[in-house]
């Protein structure tokens, strides 16, 4: 049964592929074109990084709670249906449109060792763990139920793919008890986690296996909220479809804080 294998793939792994199927197809070419105008309008110029190679494109798609943009059928699919039975009152949220295009990354005013981490470690990352202010600490300030990737355009292996940490989830599971087990979830975000995120994440390095993820239009991933993830840079023998590699991403937010720090695959 295809829900069950998702979701034990996303506990064990902290990752899994659902492949394409008519339905997601259907979502995909309604909202290609609404979703590709976000990177030529001007109220979303900012969203541009890395000498225009990357557009970050956080919550620029407007889309309502069913995931539909205007005149578009709902989200929907096998990967929708599971995320629906297993996360109570589920809205969506504005998908994020992340497109990169060939030369990513590009430095611009990143720092050296800031750029340097982002070729070799594809600027891996805790969605949510922001720095915070001139010192720029980690601190826990976005908590999502689930990471849901859909394509919207084809992209090979080479041309800026996902990267995952496979198991990072668990490693990150362990950090977050560490550091939050002890506190009342209403101070969660007042409290500095740089130095264990580092160190946590340099584990994963060191003990996870690196994969990357695609998948044709069509289908769609899911990521384990605590799992480490990043972007890999364009290759040279990258292939894509002219707009370049492009990807709606869903974020909802988590309404649990306690569910989200746990080890359930779905918050």
């Amino acid at each position: 049964m295809i829900a069950q294998d998702v979701l034990d793939q996303i506990s064990l792994k902290g990752w899994a592929v659902v492949p394409p199927e008519p339905r997601l197809r259907a979502w995909v070419e309604a909202t290609r074109s609404p979703a590709l105008a976000t990177l030529d309008a001007p109220k979303h110029a900012n969203w541009w990084r890395h000498g225009h190679t990357w557009f970050a494109g956080v919550n620029v798609l407007d889309n309502d709670g069913s995931g539909a943009v205007q005149d578009g059928p709902a989200l929907a699919g096998a990967a929708i249906d599971l995320l629906n039975r297993n996360c109570s009152d589920l809205a969506w949220d504005r998908a994020q449109i992340s497109v990169c295009r060939e030369g990513y990354p590009i430095q611009e005013s990143e720092k050296d060792a800031a750029f340097e981490f982002r070729k070799k470690r594809d600027a891996a990352h805790l969605d949510g763990l922001l720095p915070v202010g001139p010192k720029r600490r980690r601190h826990l300030q976005e908590l999502h139920r689930f990471i849901l990737g859909i394509p919207l355009t084809f992209a090979d292996e080479h041309a800026s793919p996902l990267v995952v940490w496979e198991g990072s989830h668990h490693l990150i599971k362990e950090f977050l008890h560490r550091q939050l087990g002890e506190h009342d979830p209403l101070v969660w975000q007042h409290i500095d986690l740089t130095e264990d995120y580092t160190a946590t994440r340099r584990r994963a390095f060191a003990e996870c296996r690196r994969r990357t993820v695609t998948v044709p239009v069509g289908g769609c991933y899911i990521l384990h909220r605590h799992l480490i993830h990043g972007v890999q840079p364009w290759r040279p023998q990258a292939s894509a479809d002219p707009v370049g590699r492009a990807i709606a991403y869903f974020r909802p937010e988590a309404k649990n804080k306690v569910a989200w720090a746990s080890a359930a695959p779905l918050a």
